[in-house]
This record gives structure tokens, C-alpha cells and sequence, in this order.
């Protein structure tokens, strides 16, 4: 098998989303650095095929939507020693950001410029269209990422970072979230497990539970909770304009558990359809913990009016009110700050078991920050992505907490307390990490029809009609 053979060939989100805008270049000409990092380029091409016959990313095409050898010239300045970044993050999260990056800014001399927006997917459409693009940006979806790319404003990651290394650290998957036609436009900076399910410790190691390793067993464990006269599952989904999304989680979850990832990535970029009978069941399955009786606390009514931060708190009460919550790893920020000053003796966690048991850790559900490349003209940028990406980034904000890498060789001693790097361990050995798909999804679905569907639905429309009803708002 030579380095080509060992890549995921399979396109997961570019084939269902390269049709949002037409693909182009912006037509500038290209600058004496471009020039010279062109001429560099074609030598490393030359080796590379030299060494193993192929390009670093195997699944490169001409057709990628990408400038000449992939660069994107969106005349933009360079070496002037300022880098700027647009993101989302805010207020702690800002500041253990930045915290991460002046050591690299120390030693690198780059001035890193960060600017944060919380309507980031529309501020920088608009300013992608001014032509008023940051050098990078982060993108919570991949979605927007890609309707970018294919007009040709994004640089490829196989023309300035070594792509089988990044491939290789990774936990496996999530480069195919961001590969359009055959080529892979950004790189994941942020890891989010979101395959976990927490428990109140005390109160479970007091009723002697146990982790459960099928999906039989945790139906098991449940009506056990239940017959101990406590309600099995904490829920709860209201997020104001985005209620409904724990929801899309919890459907994602079941799909991947009961079909595994190949179904899974096809559902998600519409190669089966959204009523497709494994999809209705997987409904139905999740129906028997969302609609059973007596499984979730408050009943349908209280998950849709709860905040979803709130939702683990009834789980800390004594007697607990409910034991078990199916959530992301960034529950941790939701919780009591008494339980998350001493996470370790206060909550458990366990990754959301698969239908039949196996010597393999199960595929989770993740999600991730991707870093993108707009200013190919400029190498501090480069540098700047090569470190943004890498496992070697993200150390200061792991300490201080909430902070998970995509990187199975990140140095895990960084995390500041056991069940961080339990839910680390979880991603770094899963056999697959499947990109949440109502974010692959088009936003009419993913953050639409499928929102609102899920709130239909656990108020008592049926799985068969909730799924048709959503199949039919997918864009033709």
C-alpha cells in the first residue's frame, strides 16, 4: 500500500454542497511573493511525487475551484509582520485564545490580530464579498467554509501545510468535513466530543450503577434508574431561535450508533434521504428514551422550555431527580461552578454506547473549529495556520479549561483535570469522528426544518411524518 492507498477517498460534505456557489477566482494578479512560493511549490511537487507518486492530498483535483496550483490570490498585503484572524469566540474563551498564541508571538515576531464577532457565518460572507477578508478565519460549520472554497476564496491545505502528517494526527474523519471536490479547505483547531453521556458520580456510585457497553444495555440501565424512583434522563432543548438542536443531536447520535458512520455520511450529504426507513427507526429509537414514559425529567413540555445549560442541574439535587444527560463536551461550561470547581468527584462520563459491543471504541459524534486560509500571498499567515493547526497549539487554553485538541498526539497533561482527559481519550481512540451533521446539512435543514422538526416532534408528531416533512424542505 503506497501513501496514497491510505486516505479516505470518499468526499462526505463536497459533493452535497458544492452546488451553493459557483465556482471562480477573483481574477487579481498574482504578487512577486506568490510567484516565488509558486516556483517553491512546484519543486516540493516534484519530490513528492518523486517519493511516493502522489500529491500530499490524494483527492487534489484541478477542477477544486482553487487559482493556479491552488493558490488564491485575494489581494490582500503580506510580510508587513500582522496576521488578523475573525472568529466567534468572546469574553473567557478570547482570552485563553490569545493566551495560547503569545508564546508562538514571542518567538515568531508575528503580531496576531484577533477579532471576534458572534454573527461570524454572516460577517463574513459580507466581507468576503467587499473584498475585506481576514488572513484567517474560524468556522464553526463546515458548511460556510465550503460555499466559500468553491468561489475559489479559500486556500487549499495541501498547498501550505503537509497534509498526510496533519491527516495522521488527527482523530479520524474530520478532514472530510471540509473536502470539496476531492480537495480539503480547512483544518480543524478545536476538537467537540459530543458522544458523551454524564452522570452525577456520587449519586451513581451510591446506587452501584454500571457503565453500560450496548444500547440494549443502556435501555437496561434506564428503566433500572426508573425503578429506583428517579427520573433516567436529564433533557433539556430550548436555546431561544435554535431550540430544537439537542435535539438534531440526539438523532445524529442514534443514526451513527445504530448504522455506523457509512449511513451516517450518507444521510448527511443526502445520498439517502432524510425519510429513508433506518433513519425513521433511529427516531424511533431515540423515541424510547424521549417519549417513554416517566424517562425524561419534566416530560416533553419541560425539555422544550428549559435553557440548555440548565439541564444537568435537577441531577445534583439530593435525592437527584434525574441521573443520566447525553451532551457535547462543552457541558462542562454549563455546569454549577461548585461541580465544576471539583469536576473529578462530581460527574462521570462514559461515550454513548453502539448497538452490538466490540474490542473497537465506538465512532462519536464531533464537531469542530475549522481554521481557513484566505491570504495565500502571505507566509506569516502560513506559519500562523501551521501552528493554529497543529499539536502544538492550544496548551494555555487546555489548562485553563473548556478546550478540547483534534489532535490524538496533543500532550494530554495539558488537561487540568481527569475527566477532561477521559473525554479527550474517548475521541483520540474512536474508530470514526463523524462531523455533526445538521451542521453539514444546507442551513434550510440543518438549522431550520430539522430545529423546528425536532420540537414537532417530541411534542407528538410521529417519526414517519416528521422525517417526510424535512425530506421535503431539503433544497432541489
Amino acid at each position: 500500500m503506497n501513501a496514497c492507498d491510505n486516505h479516505h477517498s470518499r468526499v462526505v460534505v463536497g459533493e452535497g454542497r458544492s452546488a451553493l456557489a459557483p465556482s471562480s477566482n477573483g481574477g487579481h494578479g498574482m504578487g512577486r511573493l506568490v510567484r516565488r512560493r509558486i516556483a517553491a511549490a512546484g519543486v516540493t511537487a516534484l519530490v513528492a511525487l518523486t517519493m511516493s507518486g502522489c500529491l500530499q492530498d490524494p483527492g487534489a483535483s484541478a477542477g477544486s475551484g482553487a487559482g493556479l496550483e491552488g493558490f488564491v490570490d485575494n489581494n490582500q498585503s503580506d510580510g508587513d509582520g500582522v496576521v488578523t484572524i475573525l472568529g466567534a469566540y468572546g469574553g473567557d474563551e478570547k482570552a485563553n485564545f490569545e493566551k495560547s498564541l503569545a508564546p508562538f508571538e514571542a518567538e515568531s515576531g508575528i503580531d496576531i490580530q484577533y477579532t471576534e464577532d458572534s454573527d461570524f457565518t454572516t460577517t463574513i460572507k459580507t466581507r468576503v464579498s467587499a473584498g475585506d477578508t481576514p488572513d484567517i478565519g474560524f468556522f464553526p460549520q463546515p458548511g460556510g467554509l465550503l460555499e466559500l472554497a468553491a468561489q475559489g476564496k479559500i486556500q487549499p491545505v495541501d498547498t501550505f501545510l503537509d497534509y498526510d502528517a496533519i491527516d495522521k494526527s488527527l482523530v479520524p474523519g474530520l478532514l472530510d468535513s471540509v473536502r470539496l471536490n476531492g480537495r480539503v479547505y480547512g483544518a480543524p483547531m478545536r476538537l467537540a466530543n459530543k458522544s458523551i453521556v454524564w452522570y452525577p458520580k456520587k449519586a451513581w456510585d451510591a446506587a452501584g450503577y454500571q457503565v453500560p457497553k450496548t444500547l440494549d444495555e443502556l435501555y437496561a440501565l434506564s428503566d433500572k434508574i426508573k425503578a429506583d424512583g428517579i427520573t433516567p434522563w436529564c433533557m433539556a432543548w430550548n436555546a431561544d431561535q435554535a431550540t430544537g438542536w439537542v435535539g438534531t443531536d440526539w438523532i445524529e447520535q442514534f443514526v451513527l450508533s445504530v448504522d455506523g458512520p457509512d449511513v451516517y455520511n450518507q444521510w448527511t450529504s443526502h445520498e439517502i434521504p432524510f425519510d429513508d426507513p433506518q433513519i425513521v427507526k433511529a427516531f424511533d429509537e431515540f423515541g424510547r428514551i424521549a417519549k417513554g414514559d416517566g424517562m425524561v425529567y419534566g416530560g416533553a413540555k419541560t425539555v422544550v422550555n428549559t435553557q440548555v445549560a440548565e439541564s444537568m442541574v435537577p441531577s445534583f439535587r439530593n435525592p437527584p431527580e434525574c441521573m443520566l444527560e447525553r451532551q457535547g463536551s462543552f457541558e462542562i461550561s454549563f455546569l454549577p461552578k461548585s461541580i465544576q470547581a471539583d469536576l473529578d468527584n462530581e460527574v462521570g462520563v462514559f461515550p454513548f454506547p453502539p448497538v452490538t459491543a466490540t474490542a473497537e471504541s465506538p465512532p462519536i459524534l464531533g464537531g469542530a473549529d475549522l481554521a481557513a486560509l484566505f491570504n495565500g500571498n502571505d507566509d506569516e499567515a502560513i506559519e500562523v495556520m501551521k501552528f493554529l493547526t497543529s499539536d502544538q497549539f492550544g496548551a494555555e487554553w487546555a489548562q485553563a479549561g473548556g478546550w478540547l485538541s483534534p489532535h490524538r498526539t496533543f500532550d494530554t497533561s495539558n488537561y487540568p483535570n481527569q475527566t477532561t482527559k477521559d473525554i479527550a481519550e474517548q475521541a483520540a481512540s474512536a474508530s470514526a469522528v463523524v462531523f455533526d451533521g445538521s451542521d453539514v446539512m444546507p442551513k434550510e435543514v440543518g438549522s431550520g426544518t430539522f430545529w423546528t422538526g425536532m420540537v414537532e416532534w417530541i411534542q407528538g408528531k410521529s417519526s414517519a411524518d416528521t422525517t417526510a416533512e424535512i425530506e421535503a424542505s431539503w433544497p432541489k
